[in-house]
């Protein structure tokens, strides 16, 4: 069996930024995106999918920067039990045994001070187990928008307000895993006490994923109106980008149950986490794509929902209220497109989990590989223009240009073989999009139809490695057609 080197963070981080052309440069020292995650976390015999999606969000810690974890109310407990609260402390329990494995996958030895972690985090950085708790508060105990208003404040809404006021650019997605009203509670508190440019200034800091709408009880789930979530759609839809899915928690859910096999062998008993990792009950990991949305892998820019991602695609339009907007995948074509691409990326996220088990179970394990891209437009060498970090690179381009994209110098810190894709996303308003010649190559070669003046191609360079569970990466390109 080959021999895979052990790569330090340093040395990680110094071969990745030696690897650049005049076309990219692949970045180091980005920061994490923020995350706020409502989780109406419990008993195994009432609600394992929170447990399960609690533990590999942590096996994802390095991530993000998981700004609060509140436990909240959801489907089936209105009110949500506080004693329920401690599942969610069995898995932060495991993590930090598994946190001294999983540190070893880019070659951290120790932590940052609490105060430090209490700062920006870096892409790569395993928070302490330290930190994981105190993030760890109770939400809103009450579901639906008639509890909004006094007496209904928390350490969760509290706390929202207080990460909202910091100096810090980045937006804080929450991930709702049940109900959202903790942040519905913080947004009516700042309504109560400052100015509407400030509220407004408030709102404009969080984006808001949804699974499905649970700020209710499961038997009265189509009473809409009695949500807080349709308060905030309607009366910040200029302010709260809201994405509310109706795909990918689907699918998750079913398709973990199709494969459950993998999750006993691969995922059940690796670990401490694994110990704590319990058998389905109504579907597997439905909530995970809260925050598989937000995954800095390359593939999607969360600001952009219509962008797919592992936590799916959305078009903003009308709710399943049919009264209030938002971002949404629940009706056709749209349902189908990201549907197809659920089913497709499905196989990908399991395995990047399985690995990152393995590395908590054994301390060792795959990495995976680093795209890196050039670009030419016939023989002239095209810059790729990029804000940061993973996001999309941009590249403008004529009409009937001649295009290639070359990924051969692409790596893997392990050593490991490369496998090529090439592919364009679909979207709904799509008419024919440019023919690939050889889709499994290095490079892609394609030409841009003579008359896509005004249109955008979004191609996808996905790279697998062929080591263990055969890891993923990708970059984005938004071809722009002037």
């Amino acid at each position: 069996m080959k021999s895979r080197a052990f790569l330090s963070a340093a040395f990680l981080a110094a071969l990745f930024a030696a690897v650049s052309c005049q076309q990219a440069t692949v970045e180091t020292n980005v920061l994490k995106p923020r995350i706020v995650v409502c989780t109406d976390i419990g008993p195994a015999e009432v609600e394992p999918d929170d447990n399960e999606s609690a533990v590999r969000l942590l096996a994802y810690a390095d991530r993000f920067e998981i700004e609060a974890v509140c436990t909240t109310i959801g489907w089936n407990c209105d009110p949500y039990p506080e004693e329920w609260a401690e599942y969610l402390y069995r898995v932060i329990d495991g993590y930090s045994i598994d946190v001294q494995n999983l540190m070893k996958r880019s070659g951290q030895t120790g932590f940052k001070s609490l105060e430090e972690e209490n700062g920006r985090q870096e892409l790569g950085y395993w928070p302490s187990a330290e930190y994981i708790r105190s993030r760890s508060v109770m939400g809103s105990k009450r579901a639906g928008i008639g509890v909004i208003g006094e007496g209904n404040d928390s350490p969760g809404s509290d706390l929202l307000i207080k990460l909202a006021d910091e100096d810090d650019p980045r937006p804080i997605w929450v991930c709702s895993w049940g109900g959202a009203n903790t942040l519905s509670q913080a947004i009516w508190r700042v309504s109560q006490e400052r100015s509407p440019e400030d509220l407004k200034a408030f709102v404009r800091k969080f984006r808001l994923y949804t699974i499905t709408d649970q700020d209710m009880h499961y038997s009265m789930r189509m009473d809409r109106a009695y949500s807080s979530h349709q308060w905030l759609r309607r009366d910040f839809s200029d302010d709260l980008m809201l994405v509310w899915d109706e795909s990918a928690w689907l699918n998750q859910n079913s398709l973990g149950v199709r494969n459950w096999d993998k999750y006993a062998e691969l995922i059940q008993g690796h670990g401490e986490m694994g110990k704590v990792y319990p058998h389905y009950l109504w579907g597997v990991e439905g909530d995970t794509p809260s925050f598989l949305n937000v995954m800095p892998n390359g593939l999607n820019d969360p600001e952009h929902p219509e962008q797919v991602g592992w936590g799916g695609c959305h078009q903003f339009g009308i709710s399943p209220d049919e009264e209030t907007h938002a971002w949404t995948n629940w009706q056709q074509p749209l349902k189908g497109i990201s549907n197809t691409y659920e089913h497709k990326f499905y196989p990908d996220e399991f395995n990047d989990f399985a690995s990152r088990m393995q590395w908590a179970a054994e301390g060792s394990g795959n990495h995976n590989p680093v795209v890196v891209l050039s670009a030419k437009s016939g023989r002239k060498a095209l810059k790729l223009n990029i804000s940061d970090g993973l996001k999309p690179f941009e590249v403008h381009v004529s009409p009937g240009a001649a295009l290639s994209f070359d990924a051969s110098r692409s790596m893997d810190p392990d050593g490991d073989g490369l496998r090529f894709e090439w592919w364009f996303q679909e979207f709904p308003e799509d008419g024919v999009l440019p023919d690939i010649a050889d889709t499994d190559a290095p490079k892609a070669l394609f030409t841009v139809p003579s008359d896509a003046a005004g249109r955008q191609f979004h191609l996808i360079c996905e790279v697998h490695d062929d080591g263990p569970f055969n890891l993923v990466s990708y970059r984005r390109v938004i071809i722009s057609v002037d």
